[in-house]
């Protein structure tokens, strides 16, 4: 069956979508407006980019949906000076639009060569403060912490708890919470005692999140996020 050609639609359209959704953040819509989608999806997917939906990437994962992305990059607040933590890189997207949002990025991505393509797009782009790491998610990057916000981009029953320790108090981290099919993304806000809930950002479908403190490993399970 024939894909769908999307000529015409470009980064204009992606910024209406998001709109739609409710984002109403000009930084979000700025840095959207800005960022060519094209430049972070698979060969030969190009033509699809400037659609609101979800492109296949290898190991039978997909991207996220861009309105999708700025509804839960709008919860984190971002101002310009943050060092942001994102657990799940894919092809890069996400991971160029909080460099255009944040001081500097760190992002973990479990299978290596979804790292090494999301690297080339954000060097091909030349986005020099986001960097990429192949690892557990769920563990973080306790070498490179404290952040001032996280951005889970799979689904678990809870924060993991490294996650949790790596964030500054009064920092932002924004999730799925779910067993993985449909979810309820939630804003965080870390206090003196803890990670306190303050609202649901949408309701959404990601698959799970896998790691020590996540799923087991299910290797070839799709992703949204």
């Amino acid at each position: 069956m024939t894909k769908p050609r999307r000529t015409g639609a470009g980064p204009a359209d992606l910024v209406t979508a998001a709109r739609r959704a409710g984002v109403r953040d000009p930084r979000v819509l700025a840095v959207l407006a800005a960022t060519p989608r094209s430049a972070y999806v698979p060969v030969g997917e190009a033509d699809r980019a400037g659609a609101d939906e979800p492109i296949p990437i290898p190991h039978g994962q997909v991207t996220t949906q861009p309105s999708l992305i700025a509804v839960m990059l709008e919860a984190l607040a971002l101002k310009g000076d943050e060092s942001v933590l994102e657990i799940g890189t894919g092809y890069g997207f996400q991971t160029a639009l909080l460099a255009g949002l944040a001081r500097c990025v760190w992002s973990v991505e479990r299978f290596a060569d979804l790292a090494e393509a999301a690297r080339a797009n954000l060097d091909a782009q030349r986005v020099a403060n986001a960097h990429v790491r192949v690892g557990d998610g769920t563990i973080g990057l306790a070498e490179h912490a404290p952040f001032d916000a996280v951005i889970v981009s799979a689904a678990f029953t809870s924060v993991p708890p490294p996650l949790i320790e790596q964030l500054v108090i009064g920092g932002r981290l924004v999730q799925p919470v779910g067993p993985g099919g449909h979810e309820e993304v939630v804003l965080f806000v870390r206090e003196p005692d803890g990670l306190v809930p303050r609202r649901v950002v949408t309701g959404a479908r990601f698959v799970r999140l896998v790691g020590s403190y996540g799923f087991g490993d299910e290797r070839e399970e799709r992703r949204d996020g």
